[in-house]
């Protein structure tokens, strides 16, 4: 197998195995490189691990690093539409990056499917028919970890996020569940490493515990300094303050914190345990979370590709909204906005051997749509 590393211009795939009747061109733009890099590349190799796996050979990925810049990401998405003339995208990690391209995208016929970000602008009144995320809207991690904070006995959490629309929704969908008060609520700036005046806040504020969605390095960064400060409150987060990435990073710090995901790398399913094997085999490292997203995105493509033809719009889809496909976490299927209905677990950080990963130890939402389907009128 080939192996992608941090890519700076243009990368393509062309797989070999058994022929298929028409050509499907994908562009993936993730982030790559710089603040994040980890996300992007977990997605990546989770998503090129499927179309490798797969045998097909009509399928051609182009890959660009967005650097985590929406820019940069709208010039990439214009240049994969109109010159190399994509028939799918995905890739995008970021909120904000994914507002600046998604909406242009499928305007203009091209599929989107999201292996990351999941704003709550796309899933209500901003849908669209050619919109499918395969991961979560952005606030479901965080319904369900307000709802495991109620049934911990937390009444007076401190919460903060970074100031950007996955950290907007973060906090609102914490609320949206959580039944106690708010001793604080902070929207730190993205990319932020330097928490010294938050933690200050949160030492005087007389929180009985702390709430936070910081991914990547943000989240190193805070748990360290959190750990660092003596500041002793229990702590609650989604899986993307605790992940496997930053996991390895913090460490003991990170042991017994309890957080939600729909996905962990010991649900019991013959799809996710072939899928952890070979990704570590493949890639010497445990998968993320992210990389589970990227290799379902894959799949899901697959499958839709192997039951209509991606020039058929309707057909194709309809073979998407179908869903049938084997995925890590179990049963999946889309709602009426194309976002997943599915079950959101509590997983707590242990350590096994010199990893430190998560298990399973509860369930906090079960088949949870999200808060904005209502709203789509697709």
């Amino acid at each position: 197998m080939k192996k992608f590393g941090t890519l700076a211009a243009s990368a393509a795939l062309l797989m070999a195995g058994a022929a298929a009747a028409e050509d499907v061109k994908v562009g993936m733009i993730t982030t790559l490189s710089g603040g994040g890099a980890g996300l992007g590349i977990d997605v990546r190799d989770g998503f090129m691990l499927a179309i490798e796996q797969s045998g097909v050979d009509n399928i051609e990925v182009i890959i660009e690093d967005d650097q985590r810049k929406p820019e940069l990401a709208v010039q990439l998405a214009d240049r994969m539409i109109q010159s190399e003339r994509v028939d799918v995208m995905t890739g995008i990690i970021w909120s904000n990056l994914a507002m600046a391209v998604v909406p242009s995208a499928t305007a203009q016929g091209v599929v989107y499917l999201s292996p990351n970000a999941g704003p709550s602008a796309l899933a209500g009144r901003g849908c669209h028919e050619n919109y499918y995320n395969v991961a979560w809207q952005n606030d479901n991690l965080h319904e369900a970890a307000g709802a495991h904070a109620n049934g911990s006995g937390y009444t007076n959490s401190f919460i903060l996020a970074p100031n950007y629309p996955a950290g907007h929704d973060a906090l609102s969908g914490y609320k949206r569940y959580y039944e106690g008060e708010t001793a604080g609520e902070i929207y730190t700036q993205l990319g932020q490493t330097d928490y010294a005046a938050e933690i200050a806040q949160i030492r005087a504020s007389g929180a009985d515990s702390v709430y936070f969605f910081l991914p990547g390095g943000m989240g190193i960064a805070f748990l360290k300094q959190l750990a660092d400060s003596g500041v002793d409150l229990p702590v609650v987060g989604p899986a993307f303050s605790f992940d496997q990435g930053i996991l390895q990073a913090v460490g003991d710090a990170a042991l017994g914190v309890h957080n939600t995901s729909q996905w962990s790398p010991d649900l019991d399913n013959a799809a996710n345990a072939d899928f952890t094997a070979s990704f570590e085999a493949e890639y010497g490292r445990r998968p993320s979370l992210y990389a589970s997203q990227g290799f379902d995105t894959a799949n899901l493509l697959l499958s839709a590709i192997a039951a209509a033809d991606v020039n058929d719009a309707d057909a194709f889809r309809t073979a998407l909204e179908a869903a049938d496909f084997d995925s890590v976490r179990g049963d999946f299927e889309f709602g009426p906005n194309h976002h997943p209905i599915q079950d959101i677990y509590v997983r707590e950080v242990i350590q096994d051997g010199d990893i430190f990963t998560n298990r399973i130890i509860g369930t906090a939402l079960t088949d949870r749509a999200d808060a904005y389907a209502a709203e789509c009128q697709m």
